[in-house]
């Protein structure tokens, strides 16, 4: 399998523009086009719905990039820089929620940050994205609703979208 990172141009030859919507969730290739047009019970944002909303205030916007850990085998001495992420300024980053399987330790980490986003509120607006192409925003979005959350918002272009209308990207943290 590709890494999550990896991306595969999409063939533009191909008469599909969009995958079907699955049942489950994506187990891999996390970046390989092309995404389903929706998610059964969210509301698909474009860029500019992204934006407005992102005004408003009112919803939480999610970042579920991954986040690599330090190398566990780095020699004695060796320097770790952390590498920066860049995201929508004000978004969340919930770190490896986007994956087709969490391990009940991501799971309890999700749902605990969907909590205290939410105010304990399931009707709170929750907007989630990572990078243009990446299965990991649909898979939290889906897995989000499956919480019982029912604004859900999923926001395809992500982060990438965001540069695209001219917005500057803010250096944000994964939370611990």
């Amino acid at each position: 399998t590709m890494p999550w990172h990896a991306a595969r141009a999409v063939d533009a030859g191909s008469s599909e523009a969009f995958a079907a919507e699955p049942d489950g969730y994506r187990m891999d290739d996390y970046r390989t086009p092309p995404l389903p047009a929706t998610l059964k019970g969210a509301t698909v944002l474009d860029n500019n719905a992204a934006h407005a909303l992102w005004l408003t205030r009112t919803a939480a916007f999610i970042d579920v990039y991954p986040h690599a850990p330090k190398p566990a085998n780095l020699p004695a001495g060796t320097l770790w820089r952390e590498p920066p992420h860049y995201s929508i300024e004000t978004a969340v980053w919930l770190a490896n929620v986007g994956f087709g399987v969490l391990s009940p330790e991501t799971e309890a980490y999700f749902k605990r940050y969907l909590e205290q986003l939410s105010g304990g509120q399931k009707t709170k607006p929750l907007v989630f994205f990572c990078l243009k192409n990446c299965w990991m925003s649909w898979n939290a979005a889906k897995r989000a609703l499956s919480y019982g959350y029912t604004h859900v918002y999923w926001y395809p272009e992500g982060s990438d979208g965001w540069q695209e209308i001219g917005e500057i990207p803010a250096q944000i943290k994964p939370e611990p």
